[in-house]
């Protein structure tokens, strides 16, 4: 379809011709599908296809298009906006399969435990004793933030108010996690085996 008839039908799209819009999807669709498949790799091919995902993002535009909620100056406009909507909504999808496939791929806890000469919970000392260690391990510039998440503090909020990156947060409270694990791992002794 050349230039000067799309140009028309993004004319028409102003008014919500429902006519112009379903030419309209006609000539890009070929164009999206492409654009689409050159963005997968062979293993992602598999398992997205290229129809479905520009018959979502039609989906999710056509509303707008109806309402006139865009307006394009000719149909270049048009087809960059569709390639934005596009490539976002394909990036999404495969961010969503990512975080599916780790959660369900995500390893089983272990059914049964090795004896360990570490104490059991209800002989572990009280919460305050505990928090009292974790304190000790905390250098002073952290306390802050084992503070503040142990009033329930989110990471976004912790960060927000330590001038911190959320990741810094994060990365902070998990080292002394593991510090924490080997302390304790290591005042246990080796495990016995019967």
């Amino acid at each position: 379809m050349n230039s000067d008839v799309l140009d028309s039908l993004v004319a028409k799209l102003a008014g919500g011709d429902a006519e112009a819009i379903a030419e309209v999807f006609r000539a890009h669709e070929v164009y999206l599908r492409m654009l689409v498949r050159r963005r997968l790799s062979g293993r992602l091919r598999a398992k997205f296809d290229s129809l479905d995902i520009v018959q979502s993002v039609w989906a999710r535009v056509l509303p707008g298009l109806r309402e006139g909620r865009w307006r394009f100056v000719n149909a270049r406009a048009l087809r960059a906006f569709l390639v934005r909507v596009t490539r976002n909504h394909l990036t999404n999808r495969i961010q969503h399969a990512a975080l599916d496939f780790n959660t369900s791929h995500a390893p089983a806890p272990p059914r049964c435990r090795l004896p360990s000469n570490a104490p059991k919970p209800d002989e572990g000392g009280s919460a305050e004793d505990l928090w009292q260690e974790l304190l000790a391990l905390c250098p002073p510039a952290h306390r802050q933030l084992l503070v503040l998440r142990r009033e329930g503090v989110p990471l976004d909020q912790i960060a927000a108010r330590t001038g911190l990156h959320k990741s810094s947060v994060r990365r902070i409270l998990y080292d002394l996690i593991r510090r924490f694990r080997a302390r304790r791992r290591a005042q246990a002794g080796p495990a016995e085996i019967s």
